[in-house]
């Protein structure tokens, strides 16, 4: 049990998707006790048993067409098998099956610029099941941030030039040291119009800016107001901290909104 939660705790430290299997029950003539455990990543069988033979084998087919399925509020899974009617075994037994996946549909998150804000914002992330990369031409500033392996830390020379090798799937934020190279950036992305959520830190007064600048350039209402800005949530204070937590709290609100996953909890804060 000891080396299953430890490798389970290297996984999810890395980041790795990967389902855990345990044999909950076992009746009758069965090839092991209820008990086994098993962890299954996108390369197969990662470590432990639930019995071996035909058992395991269709567990671990199981396990992978559940970690490569896209549901995004379906986490887990019971099965019960009969051993000779669903497996094809001689055994008349039959077996209870609890599957668990982590780190599916893996949340990514790009940042740009490595500044005070993204310094208070990151460690906070990390602590999600998320993905991130933070770019900045400042190695200084990047080497500031935590090490993780959930995190990358890459320093380029242009940063409006790494917008095209984004994931399409990546949750975007632009909070660079000025607004020029805000501006840049946010304007390739809106012309690839791919990402599902790409906000740019800042005030009203720079959202309207850019709003204008957008527009000169050719691009149409449609898709300016698809780009937020200000970023983060209404609520907090000024200081790094705190809107590193409205910051979270709007991403958190984006991500379930774009999968339809709903909570029953208090409403959110109403934007002024």
């Amino acid at each position: 049990m000891e080396k299953h939660l430890k490798q389970m705790q290297t996984l999810l430290e890395a980041g790795t998707p990967f389902v855990t299997v345990t044999l909950v029950e076992a009746k009758g003539s069965t090839p092991r006790a209820q008990g086994g455990r098993m962890l299954v990543t996108g390369e197969g069988l990662n470590s432990g048993t639930v019995g071996g033979g035909l058992v395991e084998a269709k567990a671990l087919d199981f396990a992978l067409d559940f970690l490569a399925e896209s549901k995004l509020n379906e986490q887990t899974k019971f099965v019960q098998w009969n051993l000779n009617r669903d497996a094809g075994m001689s055994c008349g037994g039959s077996v209870k099956l609890f599957f668990e996946r982590f780190h599916t549909n893996i949340w990514e998150i790009v940042i740009y610029g490595a500044g005070h804000v993204a310094q208070a914002l990151i460690p906070l992330l990390l602590t999600l099941e998320s993905q991130l990369t933070c770019l900045d031409t400042r190695q200084e500033w990047l080497d500031k941030l935590p090490d993780s392996p959930k995190l990358k830390k890459l320093c380029v020379k242009s940063l409006p030039e790494t917008v095209e090798s984004t994931a399409e799937t990546a949750f975007v934020l632009i909070m660079t040291q000025g607004h020029r190279s805000d501006f840049y950036i946010a304007q390739r992305f809106l012309a690839l119009n791919t990402q599902p959520f790409l906000g740019v830190i800042g005030s009203r007064s720079k959202a309207a800016t850019l709003q204008r600048e957008l527009k000169k350039e050719g691009f149409k209402k449609a898709v300016t107001e698809r780009l937020v800005c200000p970023l983060g949530f209404s609520l907090g204070g000024n200081n790094p901290q705190e809107i590193a937590v409205s910051i979270s709290a709007q991403l958190l609100y984006e991500r379930d909104k774009l999968y339809d996953k709903i909570h029953l909890r208090n409403p959110l804060p109403e934007k002024s």
